[in-house]
């Protein structure tokens, strides 16, 4: 996680190589190595990816899973504006299309509600495909 000089309340969310997640990390060699940015101010977490056909389920159709993953590596990144580590408790999915795996998509997830260690939050895809989640902390922000 960084901040950019000059930028308000900008956070990047790059791959750290210390941290071995396979959706965000830098530190799996099989890893996506997926980056993110957003603020506390907006509440938001975004990011823009062209994953490839390595990623697809069938006939060049992002796969399922890819696609969940996405979702929940974004909603988790807006529990760091909360200043906790929290884990994912449930994750809803509505797939409405399916999502070609050379496009390029656009991630956002926005915090909803907040009641106690419970995290609600939502996210999409702007192909329409859509999801949302709830993550309970589990203790400080390390």
């Amino acid at each position: 996680m960084s901040h950019e000089p000059g930028a308000a309340n900008v956070i990047h969310f790059d791959p750290a190589p210390e941290n071995p997640c396979f959706g965000c990390g830098g530190g799996n060699v099989h890893g996506m190595r997926l980056a993110f940015e957003g603020g506390p101010a907006s509440g938001r977490v975004t990011g823009r990816f062209r994953l490839g056909s390595d990623y697809q389920g069938s006939d060049g159709v992002l796969h399922g899973g890819i696609t969940a993953l996405l979702l929940d590596e974004a909603i988790g990144k807006l529990s760091r504006f909360a200043e906790v580590r929290a884990v994912t408790a449930e994750l809803n999915i509505e797939y409405l299309k399916p999502i070609h795996a050379e496009e390029e998509i656009f991630v956002e997830a926005f915090q909803a509600e907040h009641k106690g260690r419970q995290f609600y939050h939502q996210a999409e895809i702007r192909n329409a495909a859509g999801g949302r989640g709830r993550f309970v902390a589990i203790g400080p922000r390390q």
